[in-house]
Parts: structure tokens; C-alpha cells; sequence
């Protein structure tokens, strides 16, 4: 018995086990190997565009997310904007009725003042035509205390009249 050479009768049993096992499993195993290879390929092919929809749906909602963003800082730049114009309207009314007020209250004063300036006025010529009177019946009175100093004034004043 030679072991590098197997005999005839070995190997044609051999083959016949080895293609009946190729047979069997063919019939019993390949079919359900197969099965399960491709239930695999098909449901990682399915994973695969599945996760590149999600990877499209993603790129579109942030797409959307950026135009809302953009549409969001529009629309609050819009508001700041109309705010400051508002505030700036507000401002200048504000500061064009306290003018006004300011102005009605000076030109009140004025008035106010004249008025005052006025009755003062009246008051001091008042006062001073009294003063004035009292002054001349007290000069008067010193001077016309003696009936010869009374007679000379009078004679003084129909000497003015009739010079005149």
C-alpha cells in the first residue's frame, strides 16, 4: 500500500459521496444559503437608501432651515428697523411739542412780564405824582405859612401871568 497514491476504487467512491453531498446540499441547503445571502444584500441595499434619503431629507431640512433662519433675521431686522424709525417719530414729536410748550410758555411770560412792567409802571407814576403832590402842599404849606409870604407869592405868580 502506497500512501501518496490512493487507489481507483477510493477515489471513485469519493466522488460519488462528494457529488451526492453537492447534491443534497444543493437541494436542501443552497437554496436557503442563498436565500438568506440575498434577504441580506436586499435588506443592506435597502438600509443604504434608506440612510440616503435621511441623508437627502437632512440636506433639505437644513436647506429649510437656513431660509427659515434667513427669513427669521429678515423679518427681525425689519422690526428693529420700523422700531428705530418709530422711536425717531416719537423723538421728533416729543421734541417738537415740548418746543411748542416751551415756546406758548415763553411767549406767556413775555406778556406776563409787560403786563407786570405795565402796572408797575402805573404804579411808580401813581406813587410819584402822590409824592409829588404831597411835596408841593408840604413846600406850599411851609411857604405859605405867613400871610406876607402868601401875598408875595401871589404877586409873583400875576407878575409870571402877566409877563406872559
Amino acid at each position: 500500500m502506497d500512501l501518496i497514491t490512493p487507489e481507483i476504487g477510493l477515489l471513485f467512491w469519493q466522488t460519488i459521496v462528494f457529488l451526492v453531498l453537492i447534491l443534497i446540499l444543493a437541494k436542501f441547503a443552497w437554496r436557503p444559503i442563498l436565500g438568506a445571502v440575498k434577504d441580506r444584500e436586499d435588506s443592506i441595499n435597502s438600509a443604504l437608501s434608506s440612510a440616503e434619503e435621511a441623508r437627502k431629507e437632512m440636506q433639505n431640512l437644513k436647506a429649510d432651515n437656513e431660509q427659515l433662519l434667513k427669513e427669521a433675521r429678515a423679518e427681525r431686522d425689519a422690526i428693529l428697523k420700523e422700531a428705530r424709525e418709530l422711536k425717531e417719530k416719537v423723538l421728533a414729536n416729543a421734541t417738537e411739542e415740548a418746543q411748542t410748550k416751551a415756546d406758548k410758555i415763553v411767549a406767556q411770560a413775555k406778556e406776563s412780564i409787560e403786563m407786570e412792567k405795565k402796572a408797575a409802571m402805573a404804579e411808580i407814576k401813581s406813587q410819584v405824582a402822590n409824592l409829588s403832590i404831597e411835596i408841593a402842599e408840604k413846600v406850599v404849606r411851609k411857604e405859605l405859612s405867613s400871610k406876607e409870604k402868601q401875598h408875595q407869592m401871589i404877586d409873583e405868580m400875576l407878575g409870571d401871568v402877566t409877563l406872559n
